[in-house]
């Protein structure tokens, strides 16, 4: 069961792909306390009750990310092992009381970083228009001197598609062994972009060999799922988009969404309740395409149970739908399973002998880990 609170709208970047409304909306600690109790309330008895802290920039609320841990360490109902914390941020804001704070409570941080400066600079600049980039990678070399894990998570446009491979070596240069590569699905992606999908998850999936190759296993968020999905025969529910049942995001007025990204600007198109007044039900009802579940096409495609069809927000965002696929989408999954399948048939097969025991397990992060 995972639970977002988007601690505030602010925001000391202004990327242009950004899927948050900026504004100068604060969560309140009442509206934190609400949140929270929703939490314990909700959770299965047998699921692991995950808190995530978003924005906006959430460490821009610091003290109030730092007052809410400790409301749920401090409750009766907390119990350390079946509870995570995370922070999702844009690397801009990083001081030496933050970082002691999450070493203590084990709060995992999640940085943002969509590559070398070039990169990064395209889309993820300061509200006065500066580049963020070198201040990023300075937070990203700090936190892997304190932290075993600092997953990046870099996001891809049809702008910046061909420059992925060197996004993963920059990563991998300044340290970083779990690294997240997610594509835009509101850009303009066109056929052109599709049939460069191939090439470009190719060579990712050969600096993914050569890193195991070399002694050094990366995590590599398109290889190592799809390997660790086929091993285990496809998506179990749990890991399927449960949107509003598995999943809640509490905007800092208190509306609840079945997802972070489907937060926006506060126009309350995806919203399905508040922490005062309760849920009032499922996701609108106009954004479910008539028919079934999927695209009919997808129905009968042997790729079906190893594709994240069923990501509601991935497929809004792409096709006006929560349960429609769109041409990108599909074509990004084909490109990334083929690859993903011949690294795994590539290492399996080498002299090192790799196993693959921990994606069997659904645990491919292990590989990635420093000591």
């Amino acid at each position: 069961m995972k639970y977002t609170l988007l601690l505030t709208n602010r925001c000391n970047l202004a990327c242009s792909y950004c899927y948050v409304g900026r504004s100068n909306l604060d969560m309140s600690p009442s509206i934190a306390r609400q949140a929270v109790d929703f939490a314990f309330e909700s959770n299965a008895a047998d699921e692991t009750l995950n808190i995530g802290f978003f924005g906006g920039e959430p460490l821009l609320r610091f003290p109030l990310m730092r007052e809410i841990t400790e409301w749920v360490e401090s409750d009766p109902r907390y119990e350390p092992e079946g509870t995570r914390f995370s922070v999702v941020s844009n690397g801009t804001i990083f001081t030496s009381e933050i970082a002691d704070f999450l070493e203590q409570h084990h709060v995992g941080l999640v940085i943002s970083c969509d590559g070398a400066p070039a990169v990064h600079d395209t889309f993820r600049r300061f509200a006065n228009g500066k580049p963020s980039s070198a201040l990023v990678e300075a937070t990203i070399r700090r936190a892997i001197e304190r932290f075993s894990q600092v997953p990046v998570n870099a996001v891809f446009s049809p702008r910046t598609l061909r420059h992925l491979p060197e996004t993963v070596e920059y990563l991998s240069s300044l340290g970083v062994r779990q690294i997240y590569l997610n594509p835009d699905f509101s850009a303009e992606w066109t056929q052109a972009h599709i049939d460069l999908l191939s090439e470009v998850y190719g060579r990712i999936a050969d600096l993914y060999v050569d890193y195991y190759r070399r002694g050094e296993p990366h995590f590599i968020s398109p290889i190592d799922a799809k390997i660790s999905v086929v091993l285990r025969g496809g998506y179990s529910p749990c890991e399927q988009c449960r949107m509003g049942t598995g999943e809640f995001a509490f905007a800092p007025n208190g509306d609840i969404y079945p997802c972070e990204r489907l937060v926006g600007n506060g126009d309350r198109e995806h919203c399905i309740g508040n922490l005062q007044s309760g849920l009032t039900g499922p996701p609108v009802l106009r954004h479910r395409a008539p028919g079934t579940r999927l695209n009919v096409e997808c129905l009968g495609c042997e790729l079906r149970s190893y594709c994240m069809n069923w990501c509601g927000c991935s497929n809004f965002f792409s096709s006006g739908y929560y349960n429609r696929v769109n041409g990108f989408l599909c074509a990004s999954e084909k490109a990334t399973m083929a690859a993903s399948m011949v690294a795994f048939e590539t290492l399996s097969n080498d002299e090192a002998g790799v196993n693959f025991f921990e994606h069997l397990g659904g645990l491919p992060l292990t590989n990635s880990y420093r000591p």
